[in-house]
């Protein structure tokens, strides 16, 4: 059996980069929500159709019917050896929905790997990104600056304006940063300082925390 790993961070921490990197190296498939949602609203499934109603109506999908729609995709063949959940649980009622869920399977997770960067870095980092509104390439002034002829033409997106940055660490936590105290019970937590590191140096914390 392969490894199942929970990432956490608040936003802008780099856990989905992370994610991605681990599971390609370890060859585990990575499992982000958003993904699953878009999917499933895609291919018209009954889950998607019970989301769309949800978003259609403005209202956050409810804690059940997310747990479902991953719970549906944890049970495919290629999740057998292990997975990289990116994006969930979002919340302790979530939480403890995946664990009664892999508890009955005789399964549970065996690392959440929380990256921890102070709010105020959050702040800088997403403050930093600018998109390519023709291609939807996604730059960092600090990390991955763009090449100088495209710089002019890029864009600062709503969501990184300092202001929403700050709203988004609100509701982070609030709802989400709980979730290191349920998987520090669990003893499964392993905490990955993230300050001032590269990418580079973040993974490879993390892969000697995996051992």
């Amino acid at each position: 059996m392969g490894l199942k790993i929970v990432m956490l961070g608040a936003p802008g921490a780099g856990k989905g980069t992370q994610a991605i990197r681990m599971a390609q190296e370890m060859g585990i498939p990575h499992i982000s929500t958003g993904d699953i949602f878009r999917k499933n609203l895609r291919e018209g499934t009954d889950l998607g159709k019970e989301v769309q109603k949800y978003l259609d109506s403005g209202a956050l999908v409810p804690d059940q019917l997310t747990c479902d729609i991953v719970a549906d995709r944890l049970v495919e063949e290629d999740c057998a050896n292990g997975y990289i959940l990116d994006g969930f649980p979002r919340s302790v009622p979530q939480a403890e929905m995946l664990t009664r869920f892999l508890k009955e399977r005789g399964e549970a997770i065996d690392a959440a790997i929380n990256i921890d960067v102070p709010d105020e870095e959050i702040v800088g980092r997403l403050s930093a990104r600018r998109s390519d509104p023709e291609t939807g390439a996604v730059y960092n002034l600090i990390f991955n600056p763009p090449p100088a002829e495209i710089a002019e033409k890029l864009i600062q997106r709503e969501d990184d304006k300092p202001e929403t940055v700050q709203t988004r660490l609100k509701t982070y936590h609030e709802t989400t940063a709980p979730i290191i105290g349920f998987y520090e019970k669990l003893g499964v937590l392993k905490n990955i300082p993230g300050s001032n590191a590269s990418p580079d140096e973040i993974y490879k914390r993390i892969m000697i925390i995996l051992g």
